[in-house]
């Protein structure tokens, strides 16, 4: 139980990373504020916790717009008294290089992926400052760190959440608040799978051609991130501060011969 009774807001957690850290965190003692645009796939997630009595709640709310965020964070408020994390986990990938991105398609990706990280922070952070307690984590990629063709948006974005994460904690380590980044790699998430499908011919070549990325042969897991995630989320990590977390194969620091 490393979260016992905390309160966890988890954004994006309909599916993939976001609802793997949702489960294990409530198996872990959290209340969990499940979080997602699609009240479908938030709503499965939220019944999932409650099949083995996890304590949630699910409230839809789109990250990117002002009033859906700051009444996002009001609800959560309001319902359990606090927040104790906030993990900003809610994103999106773009494909492209610079002269083959649209700019609506480039504006969308920089509105989710850095955007739906400020608002959020901007509207839970008075209240951990007021408390002078709090963990934030937030969602980079380890593309943040390397070049990959044709992912110009998603790698901009995923810097820009980086150096956010380490200005940020300079603002609020005089209030006892730590705030750390994730960067995976490749993970195995429904959206990756169904990426793979739409975007190449042979989905299973392009499949194992990914798969050479990783040190490690494979790809990683939800449930791989999700760990990292909890480990971050809890007090075992309460010297880790504006710090990245690579959850990524080996791809960052290694290179296979």
């Amino acid at each position: 139980m490393r979260l016992k009774d905390k309160v966890v807001l988890i954004t994006g957690s309909g599916s993939g990373i976001g609802r793997s850290a949702a489960l294990l965190f409530a198996k872990e003692g959290a209340s969990v504020i499940v979080n997602d645009l699609d009240s479908s796939k938030g709503n499965e997630t939220f019944e999932e916790i409650r099949t083995f009595g996890g304590q949630s709640r699910f409230i839809q709310a789109d990250v990117t717009h002002q009033e859906s965020a700051q009444n996002l964070i009001r609800q959560a408020i309001a319902e359990f008294g606090r927040v104790d994390v906030l993990f900003n986990n809610a994103g999106i990938s773009g494909v492209g290089a610079i002269h083959e991105v649209e700019p609506e398609v480039w504006d969308r990706v920089v509105s989710v992926n850095i955007r739906g990280v400020f608002l959020p922070c901007k509207y839970v952070l008075p209240s951990m400052m007021e408390r002078r307690s709090g963990v934030i984590i937030n969602m980079s990629s380890c593309v943040a760190e390397i070049g990959l063709a044709r992912r110009a948006s998603y790698a901009a974005t995923k810097g820009a959440v980086l150096a956010l994460t380490k200005s940020m904690q300079v603002d609020y380590a005089p209030y006892n608040i730590r705030i750390n980044a994730l960067l995976p790699g490749t993970i195995m998430t429904p959206f990756v799978e169904d990426y793979l499908k739409s975007s190449y011919d042979d989905p299973e070549a392009a499949f194992e051609s990914i798969k050479k990325r990783q040190l490690s042969g494979e790809l990683g897991r939800p449930e791989d991130v999700a760990h990292a995630a909890l480990f971050l989320a809890s007090d075992e990590s309460r010297f880790i501060m504006g710090a990245p977390l690579y959850i990524d194969g080996g791809v960052t620091f290694g290179k296979n011969a």
